[in-house]
């Protein structure tokens, strides 16, 4: 039986997905660039195998679709926290109020951040 030369970026890229699927998961986005780096890498180098069928990537395909997932629910995840924390400082900087006829109107409230030092 040969061994196939290609099995072995196969397998890297294979231990990478799950890898990257573990990070995901746990939630530890900082580690996402350096694993990028790494399947950018694996996957140029595949691509640049000539005599390599695309089928047997195809096992793979799945495991990428279901990471691509998970980073886009963490991606959501984000977006909907970073929306909330800018509802919030609007919120503390304005009061909205009605008036006797039911209009809405907003009291901007002036922040004056700066620290007054008094001898």
């Amino acid at each position: 039986m040969t061994q196939d030369p290609h099995q072995g970026l196969i397998d890297e890229l294979d231990a990478l997905l799950d890898q990257e699927r573990a990070v995901l998961t746990e939630g530890r986005l900082e580690a996402l660039p350096a694993l990028l780096g790494a399947k950018e890498a694996l996957i140029d180098r595949l691509n640049a195998l000539d005599d390599m069928a695309p089928d047997r990537l195809h096992p793979l395909r799945g495991k990428a679709e279901r990471n691509q997932a998970l980073l886009d629910g963490a991606l959501r995840g984000i977006r909907t926290v970073a929306n909330r924390f800018s509802t919030l400082r609007k919120i503390r900087s304005t009061l909205e109020t009605y008036d006797s006829s039911g209009r809405k109107s907003a009291l901007l409230q002036q922040h004056d951040n700066k620290l007054e030092k008094r001898a």
